[in-house]
């Protein structure tokens, strides 16, 4: 059919049309004017889209690469061991209380397992430590941590919960989350039913919304940490005082940006299926009110925890204290365990930790450092052996592959 038919072109006319070797005067004219229009389809005569730009391109020789290798060894070295001193100044210590509800009922204490607790402190003061102890009280459910400070811990001195095992990175996981609803919106029924934060998004029974939705404030970490006691100070026999920590400033800057103060009404929520029986700042076990709505702009706690770990092993912090030194002593702290973790056979610890101008204790990256001046000295070293004992002559053609004799 003609309307199927395609217009021939010049450049699609075969050989002696291009060339204007046919004997049709017509077919000449056609053939130099679809040349002439083939020719401004090429790109334009410059320097960039011809490639003709200067570029510099260097010539690898031994006495250019060989000096290279020693020169980032000399550089990545010492930077590699600043970062590493100072990440090692930083002083830490965990204790695991996962199993803290298998310790004697208090008063009595019972010796923490050896592999429960890590102690990396770079000034440690063996006579000043004892190892740490735990006691457990069925009707609050609170674990009681005794721990030995042997050295002073300089400000600022922060206090991190722990917990192994747990992907907060999953695919549905991460989507879990309305960030609408966060920010303050009265997101509606029909926009939270099936959407990201389903299956956490409405209630089955009350037809409610869920307030905050989603698996991430569902699943918010609702342990509590009161501040570390100090029973007695270390070489004297001072009374009790007790460690003053605060709950601020806890989160990036920024952060508080992301949350407002809802505008549902008591009536259209309900709280999250793990809030309705949980105890403490995360607990509803009777529902929202008018007076008693759960504000994420003012619980920092929350936003701590909205923002996800990459890794199934995270710390994320808790408490921290800028201005007053952690004396050395004997400590007392309280946990009220209330989150689980053997369902996902995780593991929950309380990190006592202080920081340096590189970031908390991490010598990762000074090691990285220090790893890659050494694979340069190495290979510098090989390269070098291999250039003086057998040497190759630059500009030899006979290395060239098609010089090489043929192989059967």
């Amino acid at each position: 059919m003609a309307i199927f038919k395609r217009k021939t072109r010049a450049t699609d006319a075969g050989p002696d049309a291009r060339n204007g070797s046919t004997d049709d005067a017509d077919s000449d004219a056609a053939s130099a004017k679809g040349l002439r229009k083939y020719a401004q389809r090429k790109p334009a005569n410059t320097a960039f889209k011809q490639q003709r730009l200067k570029a510099w391109q260097p010539i690898l020789t031994p006495r250019t690469v060989l000096p290279a290798f020693f020169l980032v060894a000399i550089i990545f070295a010492p930077i590699g061991a600043v970062l590493y001193y100072f990440a090692e100044q930083v002083n830490e210590f965990t204790l695991d209380y996962t199993q803290c509800s298998t310790a004697p009922a208090a008063p009595e204490q019972a010796q923490i397992p050896s592999n429960k607790y890590d102690y990396q402190l770079h000034n440690k003061n063996t006579s000043n430590f004892q190892p740490p102890t735990w006691s457990w009280n069925a009707d609050s459910r609170t674990c009681n941590l005794y721990f030995s400070v042997p050295s002073r811990l300089e400000s600022s001195v922060f206090l991190y919960y722990k917990l192994t095992n747990y992907y907060q990175n999953h695919r549905r996981y991460v989507k879990s989350i309305d960030s609408s609803q966060l920010d303050g919106d009265a997101v509606a029924y029909n926009t939270i039913s099936g959407g990201t934060c389903k299956p956490v998004d409405v209630d089955p029974t009350t037809r409610k919304i869920i307030y905050p939705c989603g698996l991430i404030a569902n699943s918010v970490f609702n342990d509590t940490f009161g501040d570390p006691v100090l029973l007695n100070v270390a070489g004297s026999n001072a009374a009790n005082q007790t460690y003053v920590m605060s709950e601020k400033n806890i989160i990036w800057p920024g952060e508080k940006n992301k949350y407002s103060r809802t505008k549902y009404t008591a009536e259209q929520i309900i709280p999250p299926p793990y809030w309705q029986g949980a105890t403490g700042e995360f607990g509803f076990p009777n529902g929202y009110t008018e007076g008693n709505i759960f504000d994420p702009s003012d619980n920092e706690h929350f936003m701590v925890w909205m923002r996800i770990a990459g890794l199934p092993t995270f710390r994320k912090l808790y408490k921290r204290n800028d201005n007053d030194a952690m004396e050395p002593g004997r400590y007392l702290l309280e946990v009220v365990d209330n989150y689980p973790v053997a369902m996902f056979d995780g593991t929950k610890s309380v990190v006592f930790s202080t920081s340096s101008w590189v970031g908390g204790r991490n010598p990762f990256l000074g090691l990285s450092f220090i790893a890659v001046a050494a694979l340069s000295v190495l290979l510098g070293l090989v390269f070098t052996a291999r250039h003086l004992i057998k040497p190759r002559k630059l500009g030899d053609m006979s290395y060239l592959s098609w010089n090489q004799p043929e192989t059967k």
